[in-house]
């Protein structure tokens, strides 16, 4: 099946309210499973750079499984980062995890390099893919943990419709609808593996996780 690009951005209010109001328990959870399953040894305690950070979800999650980080959360979107900010507040975690607004790859950010960058379902919004993996390869310091995860898609609509209902029928409406254009819009594994040989990122490895995700690790 051939990609069906959408909207880079989750504008409308509505779009907003229902990805923030959603349950994505079982994908972020899993998000920070795999980081652990991929780098063990990993300690974890300097500047995280979240692209994408959407609702601040993920980093909360992640600034509490790593007490000794700082988190850097970026996300185009000031909508959705009104939710973050909200979340971020209420977990106790204003000194530690930090949202701004910036679209990639024209960020200006906090900080020149940081230990780890984490993205979660933002590469399959972008018309130019590369622009993510030129804003990890420019932001992470040498020897940084890259860790990207992201949606794959379908061999078909109905293949895409089947995950939808799998794993969405419970949310509304809008979500499902949103969930099964991000399906149409993901990357497959094939055309990932080209967008890293293109940017010099050859060396990260992916990986197949689950019926509609995969990741990318490695360090810089």
């Amino acid at each position: 099946m051939e990609r069906i690009p959408e909207p880079e951005l989750m504008l409308t209010v509505d779009q907003v309210q229902a990805y923030a109001s959603a349950d994505f328990n079982e994908p972020h959870s899993m998000f920070i499973r795999l980081f652990q399953h991929y780098f063990p040894d990993e300690v974890v305690n300097g500047m995280v750079l979240d692209l994408g950070c959407g609702a601040a979800d993920i980093s909360c999650r992640f600034a509490h499984t790593f007490p000794d980080c700082s988190i850097d959360g970026v996300d185009a979107s000031e909508n959705m980062l009104t939710y973050g900010r909200n979340l971020v507040e209420k977990q106790g975690l204003s000194g530690r995890v930090h949202l701004l607004n910036g679209y990639i790859p024209n960020l200006t950010l906090p900080r020149l390099r940081y230990d780890v960058v984490i993205s979660n379902s933002l590469l399959h919004h972008l018309s130019n893919p590369l622009s993510l993996w030129e804003t990890i390869k420019r932001s992470v310091k040498p020897s940084g943990t890259i860790f990207i995860m992201d949606l794959l898609r379908p061999a078909s609509r109905e293949d895409a419709q089947y995950l939808v209902t799998k794993h969405a029928k419970q949310e509304p409406e809008i979500l499902q609808r949103d969930f099964f254009n991000s399906l149409l819009a993901a990357y497959t594994v094939t055309e990932i593996e080209a967008q890293l040989q293109r940017i010099g990122l050859y060396y990260l490895e992916i990986y197949e996780v689950s019926d509609r995700h995969w990741v990318a690790v490695g360090r810089l």
